[in-house]
């Protein structure tokens, strides 16, 4: 089956991009912005989660409680996310309502009230999120891992260090949103229900400009440990492992995904089945993929007992390097069902499509069609996969720990 999907470029180089849904009366729509966690200047860790709570409390001529009474009365289903590139911006709505809310949201976008004291509320609500991570060490453990483990800044945190959020102003975040919403590296993405033609003319009319602005460069230093551990006087350890894969961009992109499933695809899979099964070593254990631009890595949490965590990480790391030593036909056809079964419940979800080709396009500079991908998990075999694995062996591990005592690497 073709697909269409749809683009078009503003002057100033923002994209929007579009995949009809004829099935469906909704649509999604988000805005990417080039505002992720990694770009904001040394210090600013954080602001970003600022500013995705400020910006909503008042725009254009509307107050707080007038924006958000808009937002409602459109029955948006909104959600928000922070990444190390972007920070996104969207919602799911009744499609007939979808010009409305694309211009509420150019407002937010470009004209936010950015108030005083609404600020110190949204920089509380941060401060908050970052408290909150004490009683979440989960969350926090796996946050720790990616920074220790990409290229700094390209894992910083998404919820912000608590040094910094304290130091921020109402001005210097106002100059990080000044510097940062940058229309000529912002995606826009739609799918479902709607009219191409005039999503293009309403964004045009709001965010071309003459100037195109160049993208902001990141400049990187090497990651700076390999195993940290936090000291935690509870009853459990909290374990994060992670070791680099291929990025997005690599052809064997999907024979890493298959090897994963094997790995963590499910309860069949092997470290549900090893480790927590077989040898009861932990209440909780899965693996997956975690991509950027450039650079990936595979992922790992599981939660133990003091006195099993010492096993618990050195089985997961023996199952890890057992995946090189062969795989079987009935794990690949298992993966390749957990796979396929993914790509299908996400292909009717206007949400989900609307961010897959924003994401696509910034990864892969295209979009690519569910029958595309499809077929490419088709095309895996053990054979493929078992090559993959001989040039990408799992041997360098970022590691930490939270809990009362520390592991032996």
């Amino acid at each position: 089956m073709t697909v269409k999907f749809d683009k078009y470029i503003l002057n100033n180089g923002m994209v929007i991009v579009g995949e009809p849904m004829e099935s469906v009366r909704s649509a999604a729509f988000g805005f990417s912005i080039p505002a992720g966690a990694s770009v904001l200047d040394e210090g600013c860790c954080g602001a970003a989660n600022i500013i995705e709570d400020w910006i909503f409390r008042g725009a254009g001529e509307r107050d707080s409680r007038q924006l958000s009474d808009e937002l409602d009365g459109l029955g948006l289903h909104r959600s928000s996310s922070i990444g190390s590139s972007h920070l996104s911006l969207g919602a799911a709505l009744e499609s007939t309502n979808l010009e409305k809310a694309v211009g509420l949201y150019a407002d937010i976008i470009l004209k936010p009230k950015l108030e005083d004291d609404q600020f110190e509320l949204a920089k509380e609500l941060s401060i908050q999120s970052i408290t909150a991570l004490d009683d979440d060490p989960r969350q926090k453990v796996m946050l720790i891992l990616r920074e220790l483990f990409y290229p700094q800044p390209l894992g910083i945190s998404n919820i912000g260090h608590m040094e910094d959020i304290e130091k921020l102003g109402a001005d210097k975040v106002r100059d990080i949103l000044k510097n940062n919403f940058n229309p000529s590296g912002t995606i826009f993405s739609v799918a479902g229900k709607y009219d191409f033609d005039n999503v293009v003319k309403q964004l045009e009319s709001v965010f071309e400009t003459n100037e195109k602005l160049a993208k902001k460069e990141i400049a990187t230093k090497p990651a700076v440990n390999k195993y940290t551990h936090l000291h935690n006087e509870g009853a459990q350890v909290h374990i994060g492992l992670m070791t680099k894969t291929v990025p997005p961009t690599d052809k064997d992109i999907y024979n890493a995904r298959a090897a994963l499933a094997v790995l963590s695809g499910g309860m069949s899979a092997r470290l549900f089945t090893e480790v927590r099964e077989k040898r009861g070593l932990c209440y909780a254990i899965g693996a997956r993929y975690h991509g950027l631009k450039d650079t990936a890595g595979i992922m790992c949490y599981a939660g133990t007992t003091p006195e099993k965590a010492q096993q618990t990480l050195d089985t997961i790391i023996t199952e890890f390097n057992r995946l090189k030593e062969g795989i079987t036909e009935e794990e690949i056809q298992r993966a390749k069902v957990g796979l396929k079964s993914s790509l299908i419940l996400s292909s009717e979800s206007t949400s989900s499509r609307a961010g897959s080709i924003a994401s696509d396009h910034y990864l892969l500079g295209r979009i690519r069609s569910l029958d595309e991908i499809k077929e490419k998990i088709e095309e895996v075999s053990v054979k493929s996969i078992q090559n993959f694995l001989e040039k990408n062996i799992f041997e360098d591990f970022t590691i930490v720990t939270i809990g009362p005592k520390e592991v032996k690497i």
